[in-house]
């Protein structure tokens, strides 16, 4: 029987960390996505203090499980899905309703100057009411790109989508919008251009 030799354990070495005790590709993450992911929450939270602190807990959730994030297939699309459910649990926790039904109820500034704000109203709703039924990937599409003025390849980025991803995800969006108000193919807002 042959001689077994036991073999070496190759040593787990930690992450290179920042003068700060995190890893060095964490706060690189933290840097680049922090800003867009703040920007998000306050337009879902209306606070900038409350999405500071949705997106710093998110991000405090990724350093205990940063590891299992480098390892998923795009760490970038899991993160957003972090973020996304801080911010929901950020808003349900201080009793607030979605951020679309608020500015459909209050949208009392175009109301005042237009000329017909019975109609403005009832579109303003149709839209609002439309646009919260979209599938979630859709709605965070138009939400960064149309509320938050984002172009297509920062989308992207944010969301850990293909550019391609966010403008089939436009694409579809808009289709269904446009059903919502009976319109035809282009017959859409000019400002909705890829």
């Amino acid at each position: 029987m042959p001689e077994h030799k036991p073999t070496q354990a190759t040593p787990v070495t930690a992450p290179a960390a920042s003068p700060f005790g995190l890893p060095v590709d964490f706060r690189a993450f933290h840097q680049l996505y922090r800003a867009g992911y703040i920007r998000y929450a306050e337009l879902h939270l209306k606070s900038r203090a409350d999405a500071e602190e949705a997106v710093d807990l998110a991000f405090e959730q990724l350093m205990l499980c940063w590891q299992t994030v480098l390892r998923q297939p795009v760490p970038e699309a899991y993160a957003w899905r972090v973020v996304k459910n801080r911010t929901i649990d950020h808003a349900r926790a201080r009793g607030r309703r979605p951020v679309v039904v608020d500015v459909a109820a209050f949208e009392t500034h175009s109301l005042r100057h237009s000329i017909d704000p019975i109609g403005e109203l009832e579109d303003s709703l149709t839209l609002y009411q439309a646009f919260g039924e979209l599938p979630d990937r859709q709605r965070d599409v138009m939400l960064l790109r149309y509320a938050l003025g984002y172009e297509t390849k920062e989308t992207a980025r944010l969301m850990g989508i293909t550019e391609a991803g966010v403008r089939s995800t436009t694409r579809h969006a808009r289709r269904r919008l446009r059903q919502a108000f009976g319109l035809e193919e282009g017959e859409d807002d000019a400002r909705l251009t890829d």
